[in-house]
């Protein structure tokens, strides 16, 4: 078995991409149960974010081909798509791939903390699907830890740099002064109440939360001092906002163009910003075309992420260190671990030899067969038998794989200098 990891991210799939081949919080029941039943699958489990999708499994080390196919047949796509834009990570780089992301150093904004809280909740999922086994659950909880270290031991979360403090960021190069702007805030999610916080940090005017859950909505909204409504009722609200904020997991628009260019309307041409930070995404990518409306995606925040970076590198080259020192670390348990599996099997098909000898050997003693013929038997078969594998395949073996196993083989039997 082997850990393989097949993903995409913001590194390399465009948003479109990255969309397409998404899974909201909705897909991930019905999507491990299917992963989990392929083939040659024994743990998996699925990370999926704004910025990536990664499946993570414990498989057969040729079931790469079927990873894809199934990653197709799931988000309706073609192969050769995924093949593209994915890339295939296996044991140890899978590991250290795993731990970077947890402490936020694959992110789009270098140390940024929130994915560690999505692949907490990844794993929640996968462990009440019961998809993931002892090497899974070891490799996150393993991640999660490391992340911690990364955070404690470095400055790498040390500057306020976030997807939701870019938003805010650029919110403020719109409008110089929030306190006279009104905010929608579309989902209650852990990347809206982010931007939520920073924005009454910054004074904004008015805060609106619009939410499916009218629950968690007026639990925002009291705790900001705003105003929650339906997201049934979001068209009502669009035209009153300065500032429109979107990232829920609909897998469709929750906010189409023909709202939008009503509310531009009513306006009166009054401009207004939008952040649509969802994948799949929440506003209709055709509302950007319309005049006085400013629609930005998380791959549009790149440049004000860009200016905060300088000041994580070093903390991140620190963080890098960790992480291949805690890779080694797990590597060797996963290693271990194989080889422990291996000298099980070893012994179990020795025992399953020795008792099928034996039983031969009673029959013949049953037989009245002179007890020491039947122990030289028991003796000359055995090890026959134990010796027959590992000498037919040396025997088979081309030079190079011959004088490989040759030495594997010195060891193995402990055969010294004889």
């Amino acid at each position: 078995m082997a850990l393989i990891t097949l993903g995409l991210s913001h590194h390399a799939a465009p948003l479109d991409v990255r969309e397409r081949l998404a899974f909201t919080d909705a897909d991930l029941p019905d999507a491990l149960a299917r992963l989990r039943r392929l083939p040659g699958v024994s743990e998996a489990a699925i990370v999926s974010t704004c910025n990536r999708t990664e499946v993570v499994t414990v498989a057969d080390p040729s079931v790469e081909g079927e990873l894809i196919a199934w990653w197709g047949r799931e988000r309706n796509a073609e192969a050769e798509l995924i093949r593209r834009y994915s890339f295939t990570h296996r044991d140890l780089e899978s590991v250290i791939h795993k731990l970077r992301v947890a402490a936020g150093l694959d992110s789009m904004i270098l140390g940024e903390p929130q994915i560690l809280g999505q692949m907490k909740q990844s794993y929640a999922v996968a462990q009440s699907e019961k998809s993931v086994g002892p090497v899974l659950s070891r490799l996150f909880q393993h991640s999660f830890a490391v992340a911690k270290l990364v955070r404690n031991q470095t400055d790498i979360g040390a500057h306020p740099v976030s997807v939701a403090y870019a938003a805010v960021t650029m919110a403020k190069r719109i409008f110089s002064d929030l306190s006279a702007q009104t905010a929608l805030l579309i989902g209650a999610g852990e990347m809206v109440q982010l931007i939520a916080r920073h924005l009454v940090g910054q004074g904004v005017g008015r805060i609106i939360v619009a939410n499916r859950s009218l629950d968690r909505a007026e639990k925002l909204a009291r705790e900001l001092h705003g105003y929650a409504v339906p997201l049934s009722d979001l068209p009502a609200y669009v035209a009153s906002a300065d500032l429109v904020i979107a990232s829920t997991g609909s897998r469709d628009p929750v906010l189409d163009i023909a709202v939008v260019k009503r509310a531009v309307s009513i306006r009166r041409h009054k401009p207004q910003f939008m952040i649509d930070l969802a994948v799949p995404r929440d506003i209709d990518p055709r509302v950007g075309s319309l005049e006085d409306v400013y629609l930005y995606t998380v791959d549009d925040l790149r440049t004000v992420i860009s200016e905060n970076l300088k000041f994580r590198e070093q903390a991140a080259r620190q963080g890098e260190a960790l992480v291949q020192q805690y890779a080694l670390e797990f590597n060797r348990w996963l290693e271990s671990r194989d080889v422990g599996d291996t000298i099980r099997r070893i012994r179990a098909k020795a025992r399953l030899q020795r008792d099928e000898v034996l039983e031969r050997a009673r029959k013949r003693l049953a037989n009245g067969e002179d007890p020491e013929a039947v122990m030289a038997f028991v003796a000359d078969t055995l090890s026959n038998k134990l010796l027959h594998a590992p000498s037919a395949q040396m025997r088979k073996a081309d030079a190079v794989e011959q004088a490989m196993l040759m030495s594997t083989a010195e060891k193995l039997f402990d055969l010294g200098g004889e």
